[in-house]
Protein backbone atom coordinates (compact mmCIF):
# COMPACT_ATOMS: atom_id res chain seq x y z
CA UNK A 1 0.00 0.00 0.00
CA UNK A 2 2.78 2.40 0.95
CA UNK A 3 4.82 1.51 -2.16
CA UNK A 4 1.85 2.07 -4.49
CA UNK A 5 1.06 5.42 -2.92
CA UNK A 6 4.72 6.41 -3.09
CA UNK A 7 4.91 5.48 -6.77
CA UNK A 8 1.93 7.71 -7.54
CA UNK A 9 3.48 10.50 -5.50
CA UNK A 10 6.83 10.24 -7.23
CA UNK A 11 5.12 10.16 -10.62
CA UNK A 12 3.37 13.44 -9.75
CA UNK A 13 6.67 15.27 -9.16
CA UNK A 14 7.97 15.11 -12.76
CA UNK A 15 4.45 15.96 -13.96
CA UNK A 16 4.60 19.17 -11.96
CA UNK A 17 8.01 19.90 -13.44
CA UNK A 18 6.68 19.34 -16.96
CA UNK A 19 3.71 21.61 -16.27
CA UNK A 20 6.00 24.38 -15.03
CA UNK A 21 8.20 24.16 -18.12
CA UNK A 22 5.21 24.08 -20.42
CA UNK A 23 3.64 26.97 -18.54
CA UNK A 24 6.82 29.00 -18.86
CA UNK A 25 6.77 28.50 -22.63
CA UNK A 26 3.08 29.26 -22.95
CA UNK A 27 3.27 32.43 -20.84
CA UNK A 28 5.28 33.92 -23.64
CA UNK A 29 2.12 33.61 -25.78
CA UNK A 30 -0.59 35.37 -23.73
CA UNK A 31 -2.09 35.96 -20.26
CA UNK A 32 -4.77 33.26 -20.65
CA UNK A 33 -2.13 30.52 -20.87
CA UNK A 34 -0.41 32.03 -17.83
CA UNK A 35 -3.58 31.58 -15.77
CA UNK A 36 -4.06 28.03 -17.08
CA UNK A 37 -0.50 26.96 -16.24
CA UNK A 38 -0.63 28.50 -12.75
CA UNK A 39 -3.97 26.79 -12.06
CA UNK A 40 -2.79 23.37 -13.28
CA UNK A 41 0.44 23.67 -11.28
CA UNK A 42 -1.49 24.63 -8.14
CA UNK A 43 -3.82 21.65 -8.58
CA UNK A 44 -0.92 19.23 -9.05
CA UNK A 45 0.99 20.62 -6.06
CA UNK A 46 -2.14 20.32 -3.92
CA UNK A 47 -2.65 16.75 -5.12
CA UNK A 48 0.96 15.93 -4.28
CA UNK A 49 0.70 17.36 -0.76
CA UNK A 50 -2.58 15.52 -0.15
CA UNK A 51 -0.96 12.24 -1.21
CA UNK A 52 2.10 12.85 0.94
CA UNK A 53 -0.01 13.75 3.98
CA UNK A 54 -2.66 11.04 3.55
CA UNK A 55 -3.27 9.71 7.05
CA UNK A 56 -5.28 6.78 8.33
CA UNK A 57 -6.48 5.48 11.67
CA UNK A 58 -3.05 3.98 12.43
CA UNK A 59 -0.86 6.96 11.54
CA UNK A 60 -0.60 8.21 15.13
CA UNK A 61 0.64 4.75 16.19
CA UNK A 62 3.50 4.67 13.67
CA UNK A 63 7.03 5.95 14.36
CA UNK A 64 10.15 5.83 12.22
CA UNK A 65 13.49 5.36 14.02
CA UNK A 66 16.33 6.55 11.79
CA UNK A 67 20.10 6.19 12.10
CA UNK A 68 22.43 6.81 9.17
CA UNK A 69 24.76 4.15 10.54
CA UNK A 70 25.00 0.46 11.39
CA UNK A 71 21.76 -0.50 13.18
CA UNK A 72 23.47 -3.32 15.08
CA UNK A 73 26.04 -0.89 16.49
CA UNK A 74 23.41 1.67 17.53
CA UNK A 75 22.21 0.30 20.89
CA UNK A 76 20.39 3.44 22.04
CA UNK A 77 18.28 3.53 18.86
CA UNK A 78 17.54 -0.18 19.27
CA UNK A 79 16.32 0.57 22.80
CA UNK A 80 14.14 3.38 21.42
CA UNK A 81 12.58 0.94 18.95
CA UNK A 82 11.90 -1.66 21.64
CA UNK A 83 10.36 0.94 23.99
CA UNK A 84 8.09 2.21 21.21
CA UNK A 85 7.00 -1.34 20.46
CA UNK A 86 6.23 -2.03 24.13
CA UNK A 87 3.83 0.91 24.06
CA UNK A 88 2.02 -0.41 21.00
CA UNK A 89 3.68 1.66 18.27
CA UNK A 90 4.53 0.15 14.89
CA UNK A 91 8.19 0.96 14.29
CA UNK A 92 9.95 1.42 10.96
CA UNK A 93 13.66 1.12 11.73
CA UNK A 94 15.80 2.64 8.95
CA UNK A 95 19.58 2.30 8.90
CA UNK A 96 22.61 0.55 7.46
CA UNK A 97 22.80 -3.25 7.64
CA UNK A 98 25.95 -4.84 8.95
CA UNK A 99 26.20 -5.96 12.54
CA UNK A 100 23.34 -8.17 13.66
CA UNK A 101 20.91 -6.24 15.92
CA UNK A 102 19.82 -7.65 19.25
CA UNK A 103 17.52 -10.67 18.95
CA UNK A 104 14.74 -8.78 20.77
CA UNK A 105 14.70 -6.26 17.91
CA UNK A 106 14.83 -8.90 15.17
CA UNK A 107 12.08 -10.95 16.77
CA UNK A 108 9.68 -8.08 17.51
CA UNK A 109 6.65 -8.23 15.20
CA UNK A 110 6.02 -4.49 15.57
CA UNK A 111 9.51 -3.54 14.37
CA UNK A 112 10.22 -3.54 10.63
CA UNK A 113 13.84 -3.00 9.64
CA UNK A 114 14.36 -1.19 6.34
CA UNK A 115 18.05 -1.45 5.37
CA UNK A 116 19.66 1.29 3.31
CA UNK A 117 23.11 1.03 1.80
CA UNK A 118 25.93 3.41 2.56
CA UNK A 119 26.62 5.01 -0.81
CA UNK A 120 30.02 6.17 -2.00
CA UNK A 121 30.78 9.28 -3.99
CA UNK A 122 32.89 9.46 -7.12
CA UNK A 123 36.12 7.56 -6.55
CA UNK A 124 38.05 9.73 -8.99
CA UNK A 125 39.06 13.34 -8.76
CA UNK A 126 39.51 15.55 -5.67
CA UNK A 127 38.43 14.25 -2.27
CA UNK A 128 35.95 17.12 -1.93
CA UNK A 129 34.15 16.02 -5.12
CA UNK A 130 33.85 12.50 -3.72
CA UNK A 131 32.42 13.82 -0.46
CA UNK A 132 29.89 16.15 -2.16
CA UNK A 133 28.64 13.45 -4.54
CA UNK A 134 28.28 11.03 -1.62
CA UNK A 135 26.12 13.52 0.29
CA UNK A 136 23.93 14.16 -2.77
CA UNK A 137 23.43 10.46 -3.55
CA UNK A 138 22.79 9.57 0.10
CA UNK A 139 20.25 12.41 0.32
CA UNK A 140 18.32 11.18 -2.71
CA UNK A 141 18.35 7.59 -1.45
CA UNK A 142 17.14 8.56 2.02
CA UNK A 143 14.46 10.85 0.58
CA UNK A 144 13.05 8.05 -1.57
CA UNK A 145 13.12 5.54 1.31
CA UNK A 146 11.30 7.86 3.70
CA UNK A 147 8.69 8.87 1.11
CA UNK A 148 7.95 5.21 0.34
CA UNK A 149 6.99 4.43 3.95
CA UNK A 150 3.51 4.98 5.35
CA UNK A 151 2.96 8.38 6.93
CA UNK A 152 4.46 8.35 10.43
CA UNK A 153 3.39 10.35 13.46
CA UNK A 154 7.07 10.98 14.35
CA UNK A 155 10.53 10.40 12.95
CA UNK A 156 13.12 9.90 15.70
CA UNK A 157 16.59 10.46 14.24
CA UNK A 158 20.04 9.96 15.75
CA UNK A 159 22.62 12.72 15.38
CA UNK A 160 25.45 12.23 14.58
CA UNK A 161 25.63 11.30 11.82
CA UNK A 162 23.40 14.15 10.70
CA UNK A 163 24.76 14.96 7.25
CA UNK A 164 22.60 14.72 5.20
CA UNK A 165 19.91 13.08 7.36
CA UNK A 166 18.84 16.18 9.33
CA UNK A 167 17.81 18.26 6.30
CA UNK A 168 16.29 15.30 4.42
CA UNK A 169 14.25 14.23 7.45
CA UNK A 170 13.14 17.80 8.09
CA UNK A 171 11.99 18.09 4.46
CA UNK A 172 10.05 14.80 4.61
CA UNK A 173 8.45 15.75 7.94
CA UNK A 174 7.40 19.11 6.49
CA UNK A 175 5.89 17.50 3.40
CA UNK A 176 4.05 14.79 5.32
CA UNK A 177 3.01 16.64 8.48
CA UNK A 178 5.20 14.37 10.63
CA UNK A 179 6.79 15.55 13.88
CA UNK A 180 10.59 15.48 13.93
CA UNK A 181 12.64 14.45 16.99
CA UNK A 182 16.45 14.62 17.02
CA UNK A 183 18.33 12.52 19.56
CA UNK A 184 21.63 14.36 20.03
CA UNK A 185 24.34 11.85 20.98
CA UNK A 186 27.18 14.27 20.20
CA UNK A 187 28.02 16.92 17.61
CA UNK A 188 29.00 15.57 14.23
CA UNK A 189 31.33 18.45 13.42
CA UNK A 190 33.47 17.74 16.53
CA UNK A 191 33.99 14.16 15.36
CA UNK A 192 35.03 15.43 11.91
CA UNK A 193 37.45 17.83 13.61
CA UNK A 194 39.40 14.90 15.06
CA UNK A 195 40.68 13.99 11.60
CA UNK A 196 40.45 17.31 9.72
CA UNK A 197 41.15 19.87 12.45
CA UNK A 198 38.66 22.41 13.84
CA UNK A 199 39.41 25.08 11.21
CA UNK A 200 38.94 22.92 8.12
CA UNK A 201 36.25 24.31 5.75
CA UNK A 202 34.29 21.03 5.86
CA UNK A 203 34.23 21.12 9.67
CA UNK A 204 33.04 24.74 9.70
CA UNK A 205 30.36 23.91 7.12
CA UNK A 206 29.22 20.91 9.17
CA UNK A 207 28.96 23.06 12.31
CA UNK A 208 26.88 25.68 10.48
CA UNK A 209 24.67 22.92 9.03
CA UNK A 210 24.01 21.25 12.41
CA UNK A 211 23.32 24.56 14.12
CA UNK A 212 20.94 25.81 11.43
CA UNK A 213 18.89 22.71 10.65
CA UNK A 214 19.00 21.34 14.20
CA UNK A 215 16.62 24.17 15.15
CA UNK A 216 13.94 22.90 12.77
CA UNK A 217 13.03 19.82 14.80
CA UNK A 218 9.81 19.55 16.80
CA UNK A 219 11.53 18.12 19.87
CA UNK A 220 15.09 17.29 20.90
CA UNK A 221 16.67 14.71 23.18
CA UNK A 222 20.27 14.72 24.40
CA UNK A 223 22.49 12.50 26.52
CA UNK A 224 23.75 14.85 29.28
CA UNK A 225 22.75 17.99 31.13
CA UNK A 226 25.98 19.57 29.90
CA UNK A 227 24.86 19.04 26.30
CA UNK A 228 21.38 20.34 27.12
CA UNK A 229 22.89 23.58 28.43
CA UNK A 230 25.25 23.87 25.45
CA UNK A 231 22.43 23.39 22.92
CA UNK A 232 20.35 26.03 24.69
CA UNK A 233 23.09 28.60 25.27
CA UNK A 234 24.94 28.37 21.95
CA UNK A 235 22.36 27.18 19.42
CA UNK A 236 19.07 28.19 21.07
CA UNK A 237 17.81 24.59 20.91
CA UNK A 238 15.71 23.28 23.79
CA UNK A 239 16.30 19.63 24.61
CA UNK A 240 15.22 17.01 27.14
CA UNK A 241 18.04 15.09 28.80
CA UNK A 242 17.57 11.37 28.33
CA UNK A 243 20.48 9.74 30.11
CA UNK A 244 21.59 6.38 28.78
CA UNK A 245 20.35 3.76 31.22
CA UNK A 246 21.02 0.04 31.05
CA UNK A 247 18.14 -2.20 29.98
CA UNK A 248 17.29 -5.21 32.11
CA UNK A 249 19.60 -7.52 30.13
CA UNK A 250 22.61 -5.87 31.81
CA UNK A 251 22.99 -7.49 35.22
CA UNK A 252 25.44 -9.54 37.25
CA UNK A 253 26.00 -12.98 35.74
CA UNK A 254 25.52 -16.16 37.77
CA UNK A 255 28.46 -18.56 38.10
CA UNK A 256 26.69 -21.15 35.93
CA UNK A 257 26.12 -18.65 33.10
CA UNK A 258 29.70 -17.44 33.40
CA UNK A 259 30.93 -20.98 32.96
CA UNK A 260 28.68 -21.60 29.94
CA UNK A 261 29.94 -18.42 28.26
CA UNK A 262 33.58 -19.10 29.08
CA UNK A 263 33.29 -22.64 27.73
CA UNK A 264 31.92 -21.32 24.41
CA UNK A 265 34.58 -18.61 24.17
CA UNK A 266 37.36 -21.07 25.04
CA UNK A 267 36.64 -22.98 21.82
CA UNK A 268 37.97 -20.11 19.73
CA UNK A 269 39.81 -17.79 22.15
CA UNK A 270 42.92 -19.32 23.77
CA UNK A 271 42.97 -16.73 26.56
CA UNK A 272 39.88 -18.40 28.09
CA UNK A 273 41.47 -21.85 28.11
CA UNK A 274 43.36 -23.45 30.99
CA UNK A 275 47.09 -23.26 30.26
CA UNK A 276 48.31 -26.47 28.65
CA UNK A 277 44.81 -27.85 28.29
CA UNK A 278 42.80 -27.97 25.07
CA UNK A 279 39.01 -27.47 25.14
CA UNK A 280 36.83 -30.52 24.81
CA UNK A 281 38.73 -32.73 27.25
CA UNK A 282 37.25 -34.88 30.00
CA UNK A 283 37.42 -32.10 32.61
CA UNK A 284 35.11 -29.15 32.07
CA UNK A 285 37.34 -26.21 32.96
CA UNK A 286 38.14 -22.73 31.76
CA UNK A 287 40.78 -20.24 32.90
CA UNK A 288 38.22 -18.87 35.38
CA UNK A 289 35.74 -21.63 36.24
CA UNK A 290 35.44 -25.36 36.68
CA UNK A 291 32.65 -27.91 37.02
CA UNK A 292 32.92 -30.57 39.72
CA UNK A 293 32.21 -33.94 38.02
CA UNK A 294 30.85 -35.43 41.27
CA UNK A 295 27.93 -33.04 41.79
CA UNK A 296 28.16 -30.94 38.57
CA UNK A 297 28.46 -27.73 40.61
CA UNK A 298 30.36 -24.79 39.08
CA UNK A 299 32.85 -22.70 41.04
CA UNK A 300 35.28 -19.89 40.32
CA UNK A 301 38.81 -21.28 40.56
CA UNK A 302 40.95 -19.91 43.38
CA UNK A 303 44.01 -19.10 41.28
CA UNK A 304 42.10 -17.59 38.40
CA UNK A 305 43.29 -14.48 36.57
CA UNK A 306 41.34 -11.25 36.89
CA UNK A 307 39.07 -10.51 33.94
CA UNK A 308 39.47 -6.96 32.65
CA UNK A 309 37.12 -5.74 29.93
CA UNK A 310 36.97 -2.71 27.68
CA UNK A 311 34.51 -2.04 24.88
CA UNK A 312 35.32 0.25 21.99
CA UNK A 313 34.39 1.42 18.52
CA UNK A 314 38.14 1.72 17.78
CA UNK A 315 37.75 5.38 16.81
CA UNK A 316 40.00 8.42 17.14
CA UNK A 317 38.42 9.57 20.39
CA UNK A 318 39.81 6.50 22.22
CA UNK A 319 43.57 6.17 22.67
CA UNK A 320 44.23 2.52 23.49
CA UNK A 321 47.96 3.08 23.73
CA UNK A 322 47.15 4.35 27.24
CA UNK A 323 45.75 0.96 28.24
CA UNK A 324 48.58 -0.96 26.56
CA UNK A 325 51.19 1.11 28.41
CA UNK A 326 49.32 0.58 31.71
CA UNK A 327 49.27 -3.18 31.09
CA UNK A 328 53.00 -3.07 30.42
CA UNK A 329 53.49 -1.38 33.80
CA UNK A 330 51.19 -3.95 35.43
CA UNK A 331 53.31 -6.76 33.99
CA UNK A 332 56.30 -5.12 35.65
CA UNK A 333 54.51 -4.98 39.01
CA UNK A 334 53.79 -8.71 38.89
CA UNK A 335 57.35 -9.60 37.88
CA UNK A 336 58.64 -7.48 40.76
CA UNK A 337 56.73 -9.69 43.20
CA UNK A 338 53.56 -7.65 43.84
CA UNK A 339 50.60 -9.61 45.21
CA UNK A 340 48.65 -9.27 41.97
CA UNK A 341 46.85 -11.79 39.75
CA UNK A 342 47.52 -12.51 36.13
CA UNK A 343 45.22 -10.55 33.81
CA UNK A 344 43.05 -11.50 30.87
CA UNK A 345 42.15 -8.27 29.09
CA UNK A 346 39.23 -8.49 26.65
CA UNK A 347 38.77 -5.56 24.27
CA UNK A 348 35.58 -6.02 22.30
CA UNK A 349 34.22 -3.98 19.41
CA UNK A 350 34.61 -3.07 15.74
CA UNK A 351 36.01 0.05 14.16
CA UNK A 352 38.51 1.70 11.82
CA UNK A 353 41.56 1.56 14.10
CA UNK A 354 41.21 -2.05 15.25
CA UNK A 355 43.86 -3.42 12.86
CA UNK A 356 46.29 -0.70 13.93
CA UNK A 357 46.02 -1.64 17.60
CA UNK A 358 46.02 -5.37 16.94
CA UNK A 359 49.42 -4.97 15.28
CA UNK A 360 50.66 -3.13 18.38
CA UNK A 361 49.27 -5.86 20.63
CA UNK A 362 51.04 -8.53 18.57
CA UNK A 363 54.38 -6.85 19.29
CA UNK A 364 53.89 -7.13 23.07
CA UNK A 365 55.44 -10.04 24.93
CA UNK A 366 53.75 -10.47 28.31
CA UNK A 367 53.98 -13.38 30.71
CA UNK A 368 51.23 -12.39 33.15
CA UNK A 369 48.90 -10.36 30.89
CA UNK A 370 46.91 -11.81 28.01
CA UNK A 371 44.97 -9.64 25.56
CA UNK A 372 42.26 -10.64 23.08
CA UNK A 373 40.06 -8.54 20.80
CA UNK A 374 36.95 -10.60 19.95
CA UNK A 375 33.67 -9.42 18.48
CA UNK A 376 30.78 -10.69 20.61
CA UNK A 377 27.20 -11.40 19.63
CA UNK A 378 24.73 -8.91 21.08
CA UNK A 379 23.35 -11.58 23.42
CA UNK A 380 26.82 -12.51 24.79
CA UNK A 381 28.07 -8.99 25.47
CA UNK A 382 25.98 -8.28 28.61
CA UNK A 383 26.79 -11.75 29.96
CA UNK A 384 30.53 -11.06 29.60
CA UNK A 385 30.21 -7.65 31.27
CA UNK A 386 28.38 -9.30 34.16
CA UNK A 387 31.21 -11.86 34.41
CA UNK A 388 34.13 -9.40 34.48
CA UNK A 389 36.04 -8.15 37.53
CA UNK A 390 36.84 -4.62 36.32
CA UNK A 391 35.98 -2.39 33.37
CA UNK A 392 38.16 0.20 31.64
CA UNK A 393 36.85 3.08 29.53
CA UNK A 394 39.09 5.17 27.25
CA UNK A 395 36.31 7.19 25.62
CA UNK A 396 37.14 10.90 25.44
CA UNK A 397 34.19 12.78 24.01
CA UNK A 398 35.05 14.83 20.92
CA UNK A 399 32.71 17.54 22.22
CA UNK A 400 33.25 16.88 25.93
CA UNK A 401 29.47 16.69 26.26
CA UNK A 402 28.46 13.05 25.77
CA UNK A 403 28.87 10.06 28.07
CA UNK A 404 30.14 6.56 27.21
CA UNK A 405 27.27 4.07 26.99
CA UNK A 406 29.75 1.26 27.70
CA UNK A 407 30.13 2.57 31.27
CA UNK A 408 26.35 2.73 31.64
CA UNK A 409 26.17 -0.94 30.64
CA UNK A 410 29.01 -1.84 33.01
CA UNK A 411 27.25 -0.13 35.90
CA UNK A 412 24.08 -2.03 35.02
CA UNK A 413 26.14 -5.19 35.64
CA UNK A 414 27.49 -3.70 38.92
CA UNK A 415 30.95 -3.69 37.35
CA UNK A 416 33.36 -1.05 38.75
CA UNK A 417 35.12 1.08 36.14
CA UNK A 418 38.36 2.96 35.62
CA UNK A 419 37.54 5.77 33.15
CA UNK A 420 39.68 8.44 31.51
CA UNK A 421 38.82 11.99 32.51
CA UNK A 422 36.90 14.47 30.36
CA UNK A 423 34.61 17.44 30.99
CA UNK A 424 31.22 15.96 31.99
CA UNK A 425 32.28 12.47 33.09
CA UNK A 426 31.29 13.33 36.67
CA UNK A 427 27.64 13.06 35.60
CA UNK A 428 28.21 9.30 35.41
CA UNK A 429 31.40 8.15 37.16
CA UNK A 430 31.73 9.15 40.82
CA UNK A 431 35.42 8.96 41.73
CA UNK A 432 36.09 6.67 44.71
CA UNK A 433 32.38 5.69 44.80
CA UNK A 434 31.57 3.54 41.76
CA UNK A 435 34.97 3.65 40.09
CA UNK A 436 38.13 5.66 39.54
CA UNK A 437 39.03 8.41 37.07
CA UNK A 438 42.50 8.62 35.53
CA UNK A 439 44.30 11.04 33.21
CA UNK A 440 47.18 8.96 31.83
CA UNK A 441 48.65 5.45 31.65
CA UNK A 442 50.65 5.91 34.87
CA UNK A 443 47.52 6.71 36.89
CA UNK A 444 45.66 3.81 35.27
CA UNK A 445 48.40 1.29 36.09
CA UNK A 446 48.44 2.44 39.72
CA UNK A 447 44.67 2.09 39.86
CA UNK A 448 44.82 -1.44 38.46
CA UNK A 449 47.46 -2.24 41.07
CA UNK A 450 45.43 -0.87 43.99
CA UNK A 451 42.11 -2.40 42.93
CA UNK A 452 43.45 -5.88 42.16
CA UNK A 453 45.87 -6.23 45.06
CA UNK A 454 45.37 -9.64 46.77
CA UNK A 455 42.78 -10.66 44.15
CA UNK A 456 40.35 -12.44 44.51
CA UNK A 457 40.26 -11.52 48.20
CA UNK A 458 39.94 -7.83 47.29
CA UNK A 459 36.45 -8.56 45.97
CA UNK A 460 35.32 -8.72 49.59
CA UNK A 461 37.74 -6.52 51.49
CA UNK A 462 39.23 -3.97 49.09
CA UNK A 463 38.07 -1.00 47.06
CA UNK A 464 36.94 -3.23 44.22
CA UNK A 465 34.42 -4.95 46.46
CA UNK A 466 33.31 -1.66 47.99
CA UNK A 467 32.65 -0.12 44.57
CA UNK A 468 30.62 -3.17 43.55
CA UNK A 469 28.56 -3.00 46.75
CA UNK A 470 27.93 0.71 46.15
CA UNK A 471 26.67 -0.07 42.64
CA UNK A 472 24.36 -2.77 43.97
CA UNK A 473 23.02 -0.46 46.67
CA UNK A 474 22.43 2.46 44.28
CA UNK A 475 20.24 0.27 42.07
CA UNK A 476 19.59 3.00 39.59
CA UNK A 477 16.86 3.66 37.09
CA UNK A 478 16.62 1.32 34.12
CA UNK A 479 16.04 2.30 30.49
CA UNK A 480 12.31 1.51 30.41
CA UNK A 481 11.42 3.75 33.36
CA UNK A 482 13.69 6.52 32.10
CA UNK A 483 12.20 6.37 28.59
CA UNK A 484 8.60 6.34 29.86
CA UNK A 485 9.33 9.40 31.95
CA UNK A 486 11.14 11.51 29.33
CA UNK A 487 10.22 10.35 25.81
CA UNK A 488 6.67 9.05 25.98
CA UNK A 489 5.25 12.50 26.92
CA UNK A 490 6.85 13.96 23.77
CA UNK A 491 5.04 11.43 21.58
CA UNK A 492 1.66 12.15 23.13
CA UNK A 493 2.10 15.94 23.20
CA UNK A 494 0.12 17.97 20.64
Amino acid sequence: MADASASMTLATIPLIGFTLLAGFYLTTLNVRWTLVSVTVTAVLVTQLLLKLRRRDALTERRVCVLVLGDIGRSPRMQYHALSLSKHGYSVTFVGFPGTKPHQDVIGDERITIIPITEVKGLQVGPRMVSYVTKVILQSLQLLLVLLKTDVQSHILMQNPPGLPSIVVTWLVCGLRGTRFIIDWHNYGYTIMALSHGPDHPIVRLAQWYEQLFGRFSSHNLCVTNAMKEDLQNNWNIEATTLYDKPPAIFKETSVDLKHQLFMRLAKTIPQFQVCGERPGGETERTAFTGRDPSDLSVTLTSGRPALLISSTSWSEDEDFSILLKALEDYEGFVKAGASLPSLVCVITGKGPQKDHYRKLIDTLSFEHVKICTPWLEAEDYPVLLGSADLGVCLHKSSSGLDLPMKVVDMFGCCLPVCAIHFYCLHELVKHEENGLIFKDSEELSEQLKSLLWDFPGCEDEGKLGQFRRNLRASGGQRWDQNWDQNVLPLLTAP
